[in-house]
């Protein structure tokens, strides 16, 4: 009876969804094939390895969970691995890290007779879930069957902690089992900790915090194509990364501005999400701004604005930038990691929604080493004071990069998870340390 609610209402809700998808169809977005794979066609199980289900919902969170997944497979080579996502762009990009014995496909909808389908043919020891993807039937399911259920890195703002005080009143059973489901958690960090348990997470259950974003590795040794440095030259170049709808209208009006004052400078402009390619380039035309897309393979010389609308090159962008503004900051998005940008030496500039990752923002504007924009006129103020200040801005860079140091994990702050991980599963191997 617990769980009868959600139930009831997804699947009164369940014709909206298929429409919902059938929209992504026709539109281009997805195929028929993708569609069918969501409502689990295909699942059969090709070895008779153990798998280990991963799941998470797009490119940043897998990017994000690399580490961890590569971990895993040096760990025990031996272990299938079934990572599922919510995006077809983040498929493609986890099928092309070419991991042995790794299997990548969409996630299943929440629906119980879909789900049971996937635990019956892939059987899995274990269900790891990445940040804030908490999905109800799925966790009680693997409960049913004993599959351990760990969160790794689990994620609630504040906005999402009042959201499920909302549901709370019509769902406060589903809420329960839900997170009753949860073998073992580890949050991002304190905030979202106090807040899943104050919401039911037993408390005993809590792992050491672990910031999967903090993981990622800024390869500064990454090759940079000579046509790409002449293009751009560092110090007049800046970076809007995972921008949002309604931001790069502002993006662009801030480059106009910039480039009264600096008129070489480069903006290399990086969509969230790259299918909106050409609904940037129609708000380019508007600002009255030349822009080259990175996905016609048009010279990133040709024009003022260089349209990065592909998948897996954010580090280059990282890279030849010395100013980055992190979208989703100024719409209500939560904004993006800053550990990235921060980790490649480019200055932050960020809207006031941060949320998403509070505390390391938090650690910056103590630092002083990342600066609030609100709109357009306060974003150009700022590249243009960082293009004007270059050994401000290298110092400033620096700066951030001591000021998140703290909450940049290593190896050893996994011990904890790589136990949980080991007695849930039985894998011994999971327990050892990977080979160098």
């Amino acid at each position: 009876m617990r769980v009868l609610v959600y139930r009831i209402l997804l699947t009164v809700l369940s014709p909206l969804l298929l429409l919902a998808m059938l929209r992504s169809v026709l539109s281009g977005r997805e195929t028929l094939h993708d569609l069918a794979e969501r409502f689990g066609r295909g699942v059969t199980r090709s070895n008779t390895r153990p798998v280990l289900w991963i799941h998470g919902a797009s490119n940043g969170e897998l990017t994000g969970a690399r580490r961890l997944i590569e971990t895993i497979r040096a760990r025990d080579a031996a272990l299938a691995l079934l990572v599922t996502v919510n995006t077809v762009s983040a498929r493609q990009m986890v099928q092309d890290w070419n991991i042995a014995n790794l299997e990548t496909r969409l996630a299943p909808v929440d629906l119980r007779w879909v789900l049971n389908r996937y635990l019956s043919a892939f059987r899995p020891v274990a269900l790891v879930s990445i940040e804030n993807e908490i999905w109800p039937n799925r966790f009680d399911l693997c409960r049913n069957r004993d599959i351990a259920v760990l969160v790794a890195g689990a994620r609630m703002s504040e906005r999402t902690a009042m959201r499920w005080d909302r549901i709370a009143p019509l769902l406060r059973g589903t809420v329960a089992r839900t997170i009753g489901a949860v073998s073992y958690l580890s949050a991002q960090d304190a905030a979202s900790e106090q807040r899943l348990v104050q919401i039911g997470l037993d408390a005993e259950r809590l792992l050491p915090r672990m910031n999967l974003k903090s993981t990622v590795s800024a390869t500064t040794a990454i090759k940079l194509p000579d046509l790409l440095t002449s293009a751009f030259p560092r110090n007049l170049t800046w970076l809007a990364a995972s921008t949002h709808e309604g931001e790069e209208e502002i993006v662009l009006a801030a480059f106009r501005l910039i480039l009264a004052e600096h008129p070489t400078a480069r903006l290399i402009l990086a969509p969230r999400h790259p299918a909106r390619g050409d609904a940037v380039e129609a708000a380019a035309k508007i600002a009255g701004v030349a822009l080259a897309r990175r996905s016609r393979g048009e010279a990133p010389d040709a024009a003022p604005v260089y349209l990065a609308d592909t998948l897996g090159e954010m580090g280059l962008w990282f890279r030849l930038s010395c100013v980055t503004f992190l979208g989703g900051s100024l719409v209500a998005r939560g904004g993006h990691t800053p550990f990235e940008p921060v980790g490649y030496g480019s200055v932050v500039l960020h809207g006031p929604h941060v949320d998403n990752h509070a505390a390391a923002f938090d650690e910056l504007a103590a630092a002083r080493a990342c600066e609030e924009v609100r709109d357009a006129q306060t974003l150009a103020a700022a590249v243009s004071g960082l293009f004007n200040a270059p050994e401000h801005a290298a110092q400033m860079a620096q700066t951030a990069r001591v000021a998140l140091e703290p909450l940049i994990e290593t190896h050893a702050d996994l011990d904890a998870f790589w136990t949980a991980l080991a007695t849930s599963t039985g894998i011994s191997t999971l327990d050892k340390p990977a080979p160098d």
